[in-house]
């Protein structure tokens, strides 16, 4: 199973992911791990995202789709995985995209977790009292302006990708504001409801007719053998045997000088007005 979990600051895609980890047996993927081990790792990539963090710049979306395909190649993954942090923009979906298909893989869904911004302020706040009642140290994400500006750049930034993947069909919306069961419960059906496409229309087969050949006599009788064709389609007219045979040995006899020029010119119309008066009756026939 192949994921990408969509969702503002705070609305729970950490815990749902490691449900889904357990559950199914996959990797959670963050591209903040895969850039840190590349470059603890000393590989080519992660040296040159080294160099490129080092300056205050931004990885470019082709050396983060590297790391995540080198990622994605190592064994723990082959059960599936869920990106965390990746893609943020069309762009690197897009990428995204072909990466995973010139590996033959595609995505099973991405799930995005809906939450109302000012609920989930309240949300933070109830933590952040929480946590300082505890004694615990108080996490810079908690700020609440902090949090703001987060969830501010979050839908900056990812509107127009859950457009993007709700075009795709593989977006999938889960009310992020019930209780961690109940959002579970409710990825869950997600993921296993499928579409119900109907079957495309089978074409028809050209349909087979009998043709009767009528009697001598007349009067319209079918013949014990008939003739089955395609419908729509009419039998090439063919000339007499009998005529055909006439018509060639005229021929020939001319050519040998056998037959005197103005003779030779009246059988050689003759033979040919033979044939064509048997091909056109093999055609009447055949329309009637």
């Amino acid at each position: 199973m192949r994921l990408i979990l969509l969702g503002p600051p705070g609305a729970g895609k950490g815990t749902q992911a490691q449900r889904l980890v357990q559950k199914h047996g996959i990797v959670q993927l963050s591209t903040g791990d895969m850039l840190r081990a590349a470059v603890k790792a000393g590989t080519l990539v992660g040296l040159r995202a080294k160099a490129i963090m080092d300056r205050g710049e931004l990885v470019p979306d082709d050396m983060v789709v590297t790391i995540v395909s080198d990622r994605i190649g190592e064994p723990d993954a082959k059960n599936g995985f869920i990106l965390d942090g990746f893609p943020r923009t069309v762009p690197q979906a897009v990428a995204l995209d072909k990466m995973l298909k010139e590996k033959g893989l595609k995505l099973d869904g991405v799930i995005e977790l809906k939450v109302d911004g000012g609920i989930l302020q309240s949300r933070i706040e109830n933590r952040m009292r929480e946590s300082a009642a505890r004694g615990e140290p108080l996490r810079s994400d908690d700020d609440p302006e902090v949090l703001k500006r987060r969830v501010d750049a979050y839908r900056e930034q990812t509107t127009p990708l859950v457009d993007y993947y709700r075009w795709q069909g593989t977006l999938k919306s889960v009310d992020g504001m019930q209780s961690i069961e109940e959002v579970e419960a409710a990825i869950h059906r997600a993921l296993t409801d499928r579409p119900i496409r109907k079957p495309a229309p089978k074409e028809k087969s050209p349909t087979r007719t009998g043709l009767s050949s009528k009697t001598s006599d007349g009067k319209g009788k079918a013949s014990g053998a008939k003739t089955k064709v395609l419908a729509g389609k009419k039998p090439k007219a063919v000339a007499k045997p009998k005529a055909k045979a006439r018509a060639r040995k005229a021929k020939t006899a001319v050519a040998r000088g056998k037959i005197r020029a103005p003779a030779r010119r009246a059988v050689a119309r003759s033979a040919s007005k033979s044939a064509r008066g048997s091909r056109k009756a093999a055609t009447r026939k055949s329309k009637r």
